[in-house]
């Protein structure tokens, strides 16, 4: 398969899965996936976990990150046992990351932040890839230009990102300003395209009230967005242009994080800046020096189609699976919400 057709596919579905849930994750019913009952209060009445399509639509995101990382390092020519590893310790620090930076930043306990998580893990990434050669420079194996390692995480972190925010358009987070509290040509340029959350449990509405009325998409630009971005920069990586897909992915991702952090109505702390712009900033800058500093070499273009082979295997099946239930499992169970089930018997079919 060609680098065009395989970034053409790939955009005609990411352009289907934000096509379907910018029409309907805003609604009530996509907030929450399931209920299971865990302790019975009164006979036939029971307490119950409530299980979110946040958690699903995170960890499809998650899970397909990393397939896109594991493609691209694949096609670098690493065996998929070491990206296997990279991955566990990216995610081990991004996910304690997500919570203890919300805590840092918002006070809240029991939220997440995918900014904070991104700045932890593209911070720490080139020293774990350095280390990742050199472990496989001593068994005997093929490593990975420090450069396209950087450039492969960046782009799975702009696709996972991007198709992450339709969790956030389910949750009702990370929300806009409403459109009359925008400046008037910014109202009239999103009046047709704007959001209207429903449901009194998503967080816009318990959070600022503001279920019910149109506010500015600004998870749905988000989302076209860094998956442009990603999309662009699998071209350029796939071409063997690394430093110039590390900038397309990185810059394009951090620059609108600095500039949709003005569009939007939750609290993100205080100061002109909040603090996850300062961390967007900063990363953008790390990202620029990588770019410019790390040397290119003479290095091979990525094989597609190693690529595509090394994901059909049975073990990063089962990597991309387990990610998957992980990240289902960490998001998925709703943390500022409770539900009670009750249960009857339709007599007339017994």
């Amino acid at each position: 398969m060609s680098a065009e057709l395989f970034v053409v596919l790939s955009a005609l579905a990411c352009g289907v899965m934000l096509a379907w849930g910018f029409r309907h994750l805003p609604q009530a019913r996509w907030q929450f996936l399931a209920c299971i009952p865990l302790a019975e209060e009164t006979p036939g009445r029971w307490r119950g976990l409530n299980l979110t399509w946040y958690g699903l639509l995170s960890a499809n995101a998650q899970a397909l990150a990393g397939a896109w990382f594991l493609l691209m390092a694949s096609a670098l020519g690493v065996a998929w046992p070491a990206v296997a590893a990279l991955l566990a310790a990216l995610c081990l620090c991004c996910l304690s990351g997500s919570r203890w930076l919300a805590l840092l930043v918002e006070k809240k306990a029991h939220t997440f932040t995918v900014g904070g998580a991104a700045f932890l893990g593209l911070i720490l990434a080139p020293g774990l890839f350095w280390l990742a050669n050199q472990a496989l420079a001593a068994a005997g194996q093929p490593g990975a230009p420090l450069l396209g390692w950087c450039a492969a995480l960046v782009i799975a972190y702009a696709l996972g990102e991007g198709l992450g925010r339709l969790a956030c358009i389910s949750f009702g987070c990370c929300y806009g300003k409403p459109l009359e509290d925008c400046p008037p040509w910014l109202g009239r340029l999103f009046s047709r395209a704007s959001f209207v959350f429903r449901g009194e449990h998503k967080k816009i509405a318990y959070a600022s009230g503001l279920q019910d009325r149109r506010v500015l998409p600004v998870q749905a630009l988000t989302a076209v967005i860094f998956v442009g971005a990603a999309l662009a920069g699998t071209y350029l990586f796939l071409r063997g242009h690394f430093a110039a897909s590390l900038l397309t992915a990185g810059l394009t991702t951090q620059i609108w994080r600095v500039i949709s952090e003005f569009l939007r109505a939750d609290y993100r702390g205080g100061g002109r800046l909040s603090a996850y712009q300062w961390m967007a900033l900063g990363t953008a800058l790390w990202l620029g020096g990588l770019a410019w500093l790390l040397p290119t070499g003479l290095w091979a273009a990525p094989d597609l189609g190693r690529g595509l082979g090394a994901l059909w295997a049975p073990g990063p099946l089962t990597l991309l699976q387990g990610m998957w239930l992980a990240a289902f499992i960490y998001y998925g169970r709703s943390r500022v919400t409770t539900s009670r089930v009750s249960f009857s018997v339709l007599r007339h079919l017994v």
